[in-house]
C-alpha cells in the first residue's frame, strides 16, 4: 500500500519504518528537514511539504498522522483537505481527545473523504517491531486500512473498535489504566524501599516476571531499569502527565463511573512536578498547632 506519513519524531519514525519492512511504500514527512533526510538514508522517500508529500501518493490516497494531539492536527487536516479526493483517507495514529475526533470527522466527512482514528500502544519498540493497534472507522474503510494494519501491528494486536472516535476511546481508556498500574507498582516498590530489607529490586521484579499475577511487560521494563540503575539514584521522581489519564479522569466523572485508583494516580503526578505546596505548609502547620509536631523549616 502507498502510504504517507506525517511527523517523524521517535513513534512516527519507528512506524515507518515498519510499514517500509512490510513491503509498503511510504513517503515521509516532517516539519524538521533533518528527520527527512534520516528518513531517505532509511531507504523512505523523503517529502519536504505537505504537497510534495500527497503528490507522491498514488491511487486512493492514505495519509498517515503521527504528530501530538490538539492544533497540530488540525493544521495538518486544514493543510490536507484542498489536496485530497474523494474517499482518500485521513488517519490520526496520535493520541487525540475521542471528542476532538469526532468533531474532525464530521469535518472530514463534508469534502467526502474517510478518516479513521487509531489508538496506537506499545511504545516505541512496538511502534517499530509490532505496534497495538485500536481502529475507530467506517466498515469499508477499515476492509480497505486493513493489510497495513495488520502488517504494523503484532500478532493479534490490533482491533476494528467501532464507529470513529471510538478508537481513540478506547486508547484513552487504556492510557488511564496504565496511570493506575503504573502508580501501584511504583507504590509497592517505595514499600520495599523504606522497609528493612536489603532488597535487590532487580531481582525482585524479574521474579515477580515469571509466573505471578502480576507479570508482564511492565515488570521486565522494571527490571530493565533496575539493572540500568538500581537505586535510580539518577532520576528524580517527577511524572509528567501527557492528559489521557486527566481525559479518562473527566470521562468517568460525566459517566458517574468510580475510578479512584486512575483519579489517584493522576493527583500523584501532578503532586510529583511541585518542589513543595501549599496545601503542604497547611497540614504541617496544623499538625504543629494541634499535635506539636515538627515542622521542617526553609
Amino acid at each position: 500500500m502507498d502510504v504517507g506519513l506525517i511527523g517523524l519524531g521517535k513513534m512516527g519514525y519507528n512506524l515507518a519504518l515498519n510499514m517500509k519492512e512490510h513491503g509498503h511504500d511510504v513517503t515521509a514527512y516532517d516539519c524538521n528537514e533533518q528527520n527527512v533526510k534520516e528518513a531517505e538514508k532509511d531507504g523512505l522517500t523523503g517529502a519536504y511539504s505537505v504537497e510534495e508529500l500527497v503528490s507522491k501518493l498514488k491511487g486512493r490516497k492514505v495519509v498517515w498522522l503521527m504528530v501530538p494531539a490538539g492544533k497540530p492536527v488540525d493544521t495538518l487536516i486544514d493543510d490536507l483537505l484542498p489536496l485530497l479526493n474523494k474517499h482518500d483517507i485521513i488517519i490520526d495514529g496520535g493520541n487525540s481527545h475521542y471528542k476532538d475526533t469526532l468533531r474532525r470527522y464530521e469535518k472530514i466527512k463534508l469534502k467526502g473523504i474517510d478518516f479513521v482514528d487509531v489508538g496506537t500502544s506499545g511504545g516505541i519498540e512496538g511502534a517499530r517491531y509490532g505496534a497495538c493497534t485500536m481502529i475507530g472507522a467506517q466498515d469499508e474503510v477499515f476492509e480497505y486500512i486493513e493489510p497495513l494494519i495488520k502488517d504494523i501491528s503484532v500478532e493479534n494486536g490490533y482491533l476494528h473498535t467501532g464507529e470513529n472516535g471510538s478508537g481513540h476511546f478506547v486508547k484513552m481508556v487504556h492510557n488511564g489504566i496504565e496511570y493506575g498500574m503504573l502508580e501501584a507498582i511504583g507504590e509497592g516498590f517505595e514499600v520495599l524501599e523504606k522497609s528493612q530489607f536489603n532488597f535487590d529490586f532487580k531481582e525482585i521484579a524479574r521474579v515477580w516476571n515469571y509466573g505471578s499475577v502480576i507479570r508482564g511487560w511492565l515488570m521486565q521494563l522494571m527490571e530493565d531499569a533496575f539493572k540500568n540503575d538500581p537505586k535510580l539514584s539518577s532520576i528524580k521522581g517527577i511524572i509528567h502527565s501527557n492528559g489521557e489519564g486527566l481525559w479518562t479522569v473527566q470521562e468517568a466523572l460525566e459517566l458517574k463511573v468510580s475510578a479512584p485508583v486512575i483519579t489517584e494516580s493522576l493527583f500523584t503526578r501532578f503532586r510529583s512536578e511541585e518542589d513543595d505546596t501549599f496545601t503542604g505548609k497547611v497540614i504541617a502547620a496544623l499538625r504543629n498547632e494541634f499535635g506539636g509536631h515538627d515542622v521542617e523549616k526553609e
